[in-house]
């Protein structure tokens, strides 16, 4: 297993994240999953992430079983306050307590607050809710051994989290593969955490499965580069040439995953240049969405002013794949920026480089995001399948 060194930690660069933990009859599979954490234990990965929400809130019990038969100084935990679920009221002591239960522990060797974006924002940084100051309290107190934070935000609202709370945190976690470095400016995303001398964990290293399941042209321009690599492999081998990548959490969903990307992380085998850039291209061929440039000439004749690019690109990431990220986002704005609120007017589509007809693309925009349950009503069920479960 590779390391990563971090505060005189060896942490395993692989990671076990649990939001796909095996399942059977609609449940959590505890047998598989125990066999899994034992092997991984076994094998060198020392690093096991959960959350609040995971698994119909069952995620962080069924690990806390597993790692209890475990001496509890040979693995890392990293847990997560849910203030990114949209909720009436928001008590950061009475979670934390459950969670320790939950987990069986004492400690959270890592604790972040769950996805900071453009919904959350305000509720991490109300005072009412005291939710980051109790945080640095309990690190104090050394319940919390590193305080993070993850996040799905666009580019300005991670900036104005970093400036007022960087000093406070040990790490950043950031949704992070060769497809999303350009579809969701993961790059620029990398190089400002990177600014604030915060180690990054990465999530999402295979986009859900989408870096798995290539087209047979593409994986055929991998398999003759390298004949005994898996198509998996190439992901987390792009990820490991970033240098500031300290940990990178795979959702394993049965023992034939964990084994092959243990087998990966047993030794290092960088990139070349020249591979790193057919990665790129072929992340290129993926997107095939409205081919925007972001040259901003349509916003100057927007009579509602609306951001159109940002729009644009949520609809792209929307069709590639169900990320609840565009939603979130979306949701935050006013309904006036929101693509509804679009007139069709056709002032933005004449001044567009690129003939795309705007006003068609806002359309199906709003039309799609009126079909989809919003973010509050995910939420919402959520809640109510974890009531189901206790």
């Amino acid at each position: 297993m590779l390391y990563n060194n971090f505060k005189d930690m060896n942490l395993s660069r692989l990671g076990f994240g649990t939001m796909r933990l095996p399942v059977i009859d609609g449940k959590i599979n505890e047998d598989e999953t125990i066999q899994m954490i034992d092997y991984a234990m076994e094998n060198g990965i020392n690093y096991f992430d959960t959350a609040y929400p995971y698994m119909s809130s069952k995620s962080e019990v069924v690990v806390g079983k597993a790692l209890a038969r475990h001496q509890r100084d040979s693995f890392y935990l990293a847990d997560k306050f849910p203030g990114h679920q949209i909720a009436d009221s928001y008590y950061p002591e009475k979670i934390f307590e459950e969670q320790l239960s939950k987990c069986q522990v004492e400690y959270f060797d890592f604790y972040l607050l769950h996805n900071v974006c453009e919904t959350s924002y305000d509720v991490y940084t109300d005072p009412k809710w005291h939710i980051i100051d109790y945080f640095v309290e309990q690190k104090r107190l050394g319940r919390i051994r590193n305080l993070g934070f993850s996040t799905h935000a666009q580019i300005d609202t991670l900036r104005k989290f970093l400036a007022e709370y960087a000093d406070i945190m040990d790490m950043c976690q950031i949704q992070l593969n060769y497809l999303d470095w350009t579809l969701q400016d993961a790059k620029t995303k990398y190089e400002i955490v990177s600014e604030y001398n915060l180690p990054i964990w990465v999530m999402e290293p295979l986009r859900g499965g989408k870096l798995v399941n290539l087209k047979d042209t593409d994986k055929e321009k991998l398999t003759t580069l390298r004949p005994n690599e898996s198509t998996v492999s190439w992901a987390f081998r792009w990820l490991m040439g970033l240098p500031n990548v300290k940990v990178i959490l795979s959702g394993m969903s049965n023992m034939e995953q964990m084994i092959d990307n243990v087998s990966i992380f047993a030794e290092d085998k960088p990139l070349t240049d020249a591979e790193r850039d057919i990665l790129m291209n072929i992340a290129e061929g993926m997107k095939n969405g409205v081919p925007c440039t972001s040259c901003h000439y349509c916003c100057d004749s927007c009579p509602m002013e609306l951001d159109i690019p940002l729009l644009i690109k949520q609809y792209n990431d929307l069709h590639f794949s169900s990320s609840f990220t565009p939603l979130m986002l979306i949701e935050s704005m006013p309904e006036e920026k929101r693509p509804s609120a679009c007139l069709g007017c056709g002032a933005c589509a004449s001044n567009c480089p690129q003939n795309i007809d705007i006003p068609n693309v806002m359309s199906m925009l709003a039309e799609e995001l009126s079909q989809r349950p919003s973010w509050a009503a995910i939420c919402k069920q959520r809640a109510e399948e974890a009531k189901k479960a206790e």
